[in-house]
């Protein structure tokens, strides 16, 4: 098996939190504990199937929780591991740009969802 090395940190951070979805997923646990529903409300736009995949791949790495409370109807909730609780420091500074920038931000959206102009 071949050792992973990283160029920086960012890397590493990426390898962990890389995709649209993780980041608002550890965002919204760092608030405590949710269920997969709460979650799904919560995370506007995620299809049910990133979703799960997600919070898979965030439990396989040790980043969040999933506790199973063995109950009928099931009962599940994810909450964050020390881990994962470490990168919510990682997030805090990226709210703040993303509310500093938000309206210059949403033009670039807008801007990208514009169709090609044929010249």
């Amino acid at each position: 098996m071949t050792e992973t090395t990283f160029q920086c940190g960012l890397e590493a951070v990426l390898a962990i939190l890389g995709g649209k979805w993780k980041p608002l997923i550890v965002y919204h646990l760092a608030g405590g504990s949710k269920r997969t529903g709460q979650l799904r409300r919560l995370v506007t736009n995620v299809s049910e199937k990133m979703l799960i995949q997600h919070l898979k791949e965030l439990t396989d790495d040790g980043v969040i929780r999933r506790i199973d409370f063995q109950k009928v109807p099931p009962h599940v909730e994810y909450e964050l591991t020390d881990f994962g609780r470490s990168l919510t420091c990682l997030l805090a500074p990226l709210c703040e740009w993303g509310t500093l920038h938000s309206d210059k931000v949403a033009a670039i959206v807008k801007k990208r969802e514009q169709p090609a102009k044929v010249a």
